[in-house]
């Protein structure tokens, strides 16, 4: 993360911010960044309405912006600015007049979020800036000073996309958005396909990009999948059909099949979602119905993610256009494995533009490519799980089998689900166990088929059951016969410390145990996020989510008092889900036992508290992780509040409890734990077919899924605290201190 320059680094400096293009959810989040850090680093700030098209027409399409003015937007879809596809833009004209208003109202820096094409529009007006002055001042419009002092336009890009083309990033602004809402509706749709053992034909958004609908249709356990970067090859029809078939046969009484509005066979037809209609009817005789969810994916709040992302992206962003040092060329701000990174704008278009033009000169693999190593592993994933080698366990196979431990986090049916699908499908016979480490003990193992865990991607708790207990020296034996009587070849854990412990038991103790000289694979799944080898968990998305609803609640609860909630959430001693939802819903304060609470830090808030009510304020967030500090407690903290407040504000405290750890698994997770869990089968087949005994714990390290030894496992937690030594979100400590507290000195009344 770049450093963070001083407070008046933006003196005398105008930035303009517009969105251009489609919406997306989390723009609001983004120009809300982009005008607080400004603001906070002491420059100017003024929003352009209505995209370019504001520029052009300036007046009221340039407006200052203070503060407050993007107060309470956090939760909003859509963008409180406007959007334009101007097309007086892309004329030179235009451009012009967009030139001279800018310098009128003093403003030579732009943040500019949209799609390709407007920041391919905002490319080409930087670099012609110089000669749009000149001319300017030629004609009288603006003199000569003017245009000296602004010899240059400054500007960084943000892509807002939902669906998530820009080549070069992880994700694009609303990308993350726009899948809840497609598998909200996929959750809603299997409902009711299957109580009419009926199939459904979805179409969703992407016309030259198929992320939302690979990721829906894995995250959605659906049956098929049609995509532009990847045309069927000719007879898909039949496979298709064999696979809504054979699923028929396993007993699912529903069929799902998903398609992009961009797909198309390999000479180049659209395949229209009636079509799949239509042949699904004519060969199978199945009642079948298209849901095409058009502009439904673009609207509604944003996601926690879209919240969080985009804000550190804004933040990134200003801080971009204020810096005097860099490229002539602006760069997309983007996020690339938890990290912001910056991309060379031309060359991200350029790339993205390609993707339709490989597809068209039947260059598939090289589309694909484009699209990234994750997207291309979640396709064969995909595919493995749609049309698999195998459904039913051979005999004489390796078995595998599979126990959750350590506490409860959405997303472990879907781990389950996949390692069963994924086991069978290369070959393994797949055992579950039931009521994690004690159910192991007292023999409780049985064997799970392909149609046992049908319908359990979007189910939350866990139907294997688990326990949080750590076997004690004494259950290692019954431990160990257990394994040797289920002749257990390999042992998938899934779940969270507690279970990354009693796996290092049992790895540690495989000398006196020769039952336990087996591979042992840890998937990291727990609401906490405070577990080795893996920048996020299985679970921690869903919680996060849990916890940005209850906050948008809470805040709207307010509206009438002037108030401060001191809200408590889960995490045990990381904070990583106290400093995240505040981030995302507007907090202006965060107590993590990363940092400590201390009573003059106390002391120091009642005094901003105090500032801050008096000068008209009406409510401040503050969030504390569960064990921030031992003594000065949840309550004790709204009691302090309270008792200094004199009058100027009543405080609430609310503690968010174990709904966190519960609930539908948002459509990260779900993906999460499919990739990790293909690759921890990927170890684990390894090993067998080596004949070696290796152990591991893995986990998404930027972006990538990364193995460690197990043996090594300890020396990456601060054991005293249950959580790793390195944590990235840290970072962002700097970023809420930008976005959420006013500096003194510019308050508004």
């Amino acid at each position: 993360m770049r450093e963070v320059p001083p407070l008046d680094h933006g003196q005398g400096k105008r930035i303009g911010i517009l969105t251009s293009g489609g919406d997306a959810q989390g723009m609001n989040a983004a120009v809300r960044a982009v005008v607080r850090t400004a603001l906070t680093f002491g420059a100017d700030v003024f929003a352009i309405y209505e995209g370019y098209q504001g520029m052009i027409d300036g007046g009221e399409g340039v407006r200052q912006f203070g503060w407050n003015d993007v107060g309470n937007t956090l939760h909003k879809g859509g963008t409180i600015i406007g959007t334009f596809r101007s097309k007086e833009f892309r004329e030179r004209a235009g451009r012009r007049k967009a030139a001279a208003n800018l310098v009128r109202s003093g403003i030579d820096r732009l943040v500019v979020i949209g799609g390709d094409g407007s920041l391919s529009g905002l490319n080409a007006f930087s670099q012609e800036w110089p000669s749009l002055l000149a001319e300017l001042v030629d004609a009288g419009e603006i003199s000569q000073a003017d245009a000296d002092a602004h010899p240059r336009l400054r500007f960084a890009g943000l892509v807002g996309s939902i669906d998530n083309d820009l080549v070069g990033v992880d994700m694009t602004i609303g990308a993350d958005s726009a899948l809840h809402r497609i598998i909200d509706a996929i959750d809603a749709l299997t409902s009711t396909a299957a109580s009419h053992q009926r199939s459904f034909v979805v179409e969703v958004m992407g016309r030259h990009c198929g992320y939302l609908a690979l990721m829906a249709a894995i995250a959605g356990g659906c049956d098929y999948v049609l995509i532009p970067e990847s045309p069927p090859a000719d007879g898909w029809e039949d496979r298709m059909c064999a696979e809504l078939r054979r699923g028929r046969a396993a007993g699912r009484r529903d069929s799902l099949v998903i398609v992009a509005e961009g797909a198309t066979d390999r000479a180049g037809n659209a395949i229209r979602a009636d079509d799949v209609r239509r042949i699904i009817e004519e060969r199978l005789g199945e009642d079948t119905r298209v849901t095409i969810l058009g502009h439904v994916q673009r609207g509604g709040t944003p996601s926690a993610f879209d919240r969080w992302c985009s804000t550190w992206l804004g933040y990134a962003a200003a801080l971009e256009v204020l810096a005097d040092d860099g490229p002539e060329e602006g760069p997309v701000i983007g996020l690339k494995g938890n990290r912001v990174t910056k991309v060379p704008l031309m060359d991200a278009v350029r790339r993205t533009r390609e993707v339709p033009e490989l597809i068209a000169a039947s260059e598939y693999d090289q589309a694909m490519e484009y699209r990234g190593g994750s997207f291309m592993e979640m396709d064969r994933i995909f595919h493995e799980m749609a049309e698999p080698a195998r459904v039913q366990v051979d005999e004489d196979t390796k078995r595998i089998a599979i126990i959750h431990a350590g506490g409860l986090a959405p997303g472990m049916n879907t781990a389950a689900r996949a390692a069963v699908r994924l086991g069978i499908s290369r070959g393994h016979a797949m055992l579950g166990v039931q009521g994690g480490f004690v159910g192991l003990a007292a023999g409780d193992v049985s064997p799970l088929s392909w149609s046992d865990v049908e319908g359990w991607t979007g189910d939350g708790g866990a139907h294997l059951g688990l326990r949080r207990h750590i076997p004690t020296i004494e259950e290692l034996y019954p431990i160990s016969r257990a394994l040797e009587e289920h002749h257990v070849d390999a042992l998938l854990v899934i779940g969270g410390w507690n279970a990354y412990q009693a796996a290092y038991l049992l790895n540690h103790e495989r000398e006196r145990y020769p039952a336990f000289r087996i591979p042992i694979v840890c998937v990291p799944v727990s609401i906490d996020n405070n577990l080795p080898g893996s920048e996020i968990a299985i679970g921690t998305d869903t919680a996060l989510n849990t916890i940005v609803e209850t906050l948008d609640r809470v805040k709207m609860s307010a509206e009438a008092v002037r108030r401060v909630f001191v809200v408590e959430t889960m995490g045990l001693y990381c904070g990583y889900l106290a400093l995240m939802s505040g981030l995302a819903a507007g907090a202006e304060k965060a107590y993590l036992n990363e940092e400590g609470i201390t009573l003059d830090k106390l002391n120091d808030d009642v005094r901003w508290l105090k500032e801050s009510f008096s000068a008209g304020r009406e409510l401040v967030l503050a969030m504390r992780n569960e064990k921030a500090n031992e003594h000065y407690t949840t309550d004790f903290i709204a009691g302090l509040f309270e008792e200094e407040s004199h009058g100027l504000y009543d405080v609430r405290s609310t503690v968010i409890g174990h709904q966190q750890q519960g609930g539908v698994p948002t459509p990260f997770d779900r993906l999460l734990a499919t990739r990790l869990v293909s690759r921890a089968l990927r170890l684990v087949t390894e090993q067998l077919d080596a004949g070696t005994d290796e152990s591991f714990y893995l986990g998404l390290v930027e972006a990538k899924v990364r193995a460690q030894p197990l043996a090594g496992m300890m020396g990456q937690m601060e054991l005293e605290h249950r959580r790793p030594k390195k944590q990235w979100w840290l970072d962002l400590r700097d970023v809420v201190g930008a976005v959420s507290v006013e500096p003194q000195g510019r308050q508004e009344a």
